[in-house]
C-alpha cells in the first residue's frame, strides 16, 4: 500500500464516519500521510484528526478514536495506534506494504523517457516529463501575466511549465519586453509582452516579492533560477554566491549531487553486470529504514506536489520537495552496490531501482524548474 492509497483509505474512513453520524464535518479533499514523527510508531501516520477537530467541535484525540475502528477494517492495515495529541499511526500488513512500494517504484521507472505533457499549442512536449504528469490535455486555459521584474518572470516561466505538465494550455505575458539577460542567461520564455490588444488590460497575477536590488543573472542559469525559486513568494530571495558552492550547505548542490549519485550507481551496477528491478527494500541497516520510508512517501507525494504548484502558482513547493527527496535518498545510496566479494542479489537490484526512481523524480523536477540535472558532478 502506497501513501497515496493509504490517504484514500483515510478519506473513506472519514466519509463513513460522517455517513454514520459519528462526525459532523466536511470531508476534506486530501489526507496527508507521512512517516511517523517523534513519539509515533508503525509505518505511516496522519494528522487528519487534528485537521478535523475544530470543525467537528471535538478534541483531536476523540476524533482519532472515532476514526480508528473504521481504519482497522481497511484492507492492508494491520494496526492503528493513536499517539500524541491525536496522530493516527498505521502498521501495514507486510505483503501490502511491500506491494505498494514495488508498484510505486515500477510506476516511476516506467515513466522515464516518455514524451508527455503539452506545450502552448496542445502539442506533446519532450522537455522533461514522466511521473506526475497527466495523460492528456484537460482543456484548462490559463493566462499568466507578470510585471517587468526578473523574479516574477522566472516564477511565471516555471508555473507555466508545471501547468503544461498538468494538461493546461498556457499563455504567458509580461508588461514589457524581458531583459535580454533574462532570456539568454536565465532561459525564461515569454509568449508576449507590452499592452495587449484586448478590451480590458490583463491583471498581473504573478507577483512574488522582487529580487531587486540584487542581480541573479551573475549566478548563471541554474544557481540564479534556484535562488529566485526556492524561497516562498512572500520572502525576499537572497542572491549570494553560496548557491555556486559545491558543499552540503548549498541546497541546490544537495539536490543535483543526489541525482548525479543515482546516475553513477546505475553506471557502476552495469559494470558489475546487474540492473535495477523493483522489489522489497527491507534488509538495509536499521538506521536507514526510516529514510527508505521517508523516501517512498516523498516519491508517492510527487504528483500531488505538481498539482499544488499548478494550482497555487508556488514553484517553491517543488524546490523544497526535491530537497526532501534528495535528503531521503542519500543515506540509501551507500547500501546499493555489493561490497567486497559480495555478489549482486535481488536486494541490490531493489535498492538500485528505488535509487533510480528518486533520480527520475529529481531530474524531472529540476527540468520543470528550468535547472540542469547533470549525470556527473
Amino acid at each position: 500500500m502506497t501513501p497515496v492509497e493509504l490517504s484514500r483509505t483515510v478519506l473513506r474512513a472519514v466519509r463513513r464516519a460522517v455517513d454514520d453520524g459519528e462526525l459532523s464535518v466536511v470531508v476534506p479533499p486530501r489526507a496527508v500521510v507521512t512517516v511517523p514523527g517523534p513519539g509515533g510508531c508503525g509505518d505511516y501516520a496522519t494528522n487528519i484528526a487534528l485537521q478535523l477537530a475544530r470543525p467537528a467541535g471535538q478534541p483531536p484525540q476523540r476524533v482519532a478514536e472515532v476514526l480508528r475502528p473504521y481504519l482497522l477494517g481497511a484492507a492492508g492495515v494491520r494496526d492503528v495506534v493513536v499517539t500524541g495529541p491525536g496522530f493516527l499511526n498505521f502498521s501495514l500488513e507486510g505483503a501490502r506494504a511491500a506491494q505498494g512500494s514495488v508498484a510505486l517504484v515500477s510506476e516511476i521507472l516506467r515513466s522515464r523517457g516518455r514524451a508527455r505533457g503539452w506545450g502552448q499549442s496542445g502539442v506533446r512536449s519532450r522537455r522533461g516529463g514522466g511521473y506526475g504528469w497527466v495523460d492528456r490535455p484537460t482543456g484548462q486555459v490559463v493566462q499568466l501575466h507578470a510585471p517587468h521584474e526578473v523574479r516574477a518572470v522566472v516564477v511565471m516561466d516555471v508555473v507555466a511549465r508545471v501547468l503544461r505538465s498538468q494538461g493546461a494550455l498556457v499563455r504567458t505575458s509580461c508588461v514589457a519586453r524581458p531583459e535580454r539577460e533574462w532570456t539568454e542567461v536565465l532561459g525564461v520564455e515569454v509568449d508576449a509582452y507590452g499592452t495587449p490588444d484586448a478590451p480590458a488590460p490583463l491583471e498581473v497575477n504573478v507577483r512574488p516579492v522582487p529580487a531587486a536590488p540584487a542581480d541573479p543573472v551573475s549566478l548563471g542559469r541554474d544557481a540564479g533560477r534556484w535562488a529566485l525559486l526556492h524561497p516562498a513568494a512572500h520572502d525576499r530571495p537572497r542572491i549570494t554566491s553560496e548557491y555556486l558552492s559545491q558543499r552540503e550547505g548549498n541546497p541546490l548542490f544537495r539536490v543535483r549531487y543526489a541525482h548525479a549519485r543515482t546516475r553513477a550507481l546505475s553506471r557502476n551496477a552495469a559494470d558489475l553486470g546487474f540492473d535495477a528491478r523493483p522489489g522489497v527494500v527491507q534488509d538495509v541497516i536499521q538506521d536507514v529504514i526510516q529514510d527508505v520510508r521517508a523516501l517512498e512517501t516523498a516519491l508517492a507525494d510527487h504528483p500531488r506536489i505538481l498539482a499544488a504548484v499548478a494550482t497555487r502558482h508556488a514553484p517553491d513547493r517543488l524546490a523544497r520537495h526535491l530537497l526532501a527527496v534528495a535528503d531521503a535518498v542519500t543515506p540509501l545510496l551507500p547500501t546499493v552496490l555489493p561490497r567486497g566479494e559480495e555478489k549482486p542479489s535481488a536486494a541490490h537490484r531493489a535498492r538500485l531501482a528505488l535509487a533510480e526512481a528518486a533520480g527520475t523524480v529529481l531530474a524531472g523536477g529540476l527540468s520543470l524548474l528550468g535547472i540542469d540535472a547533470p549525470d556527473h558532478l
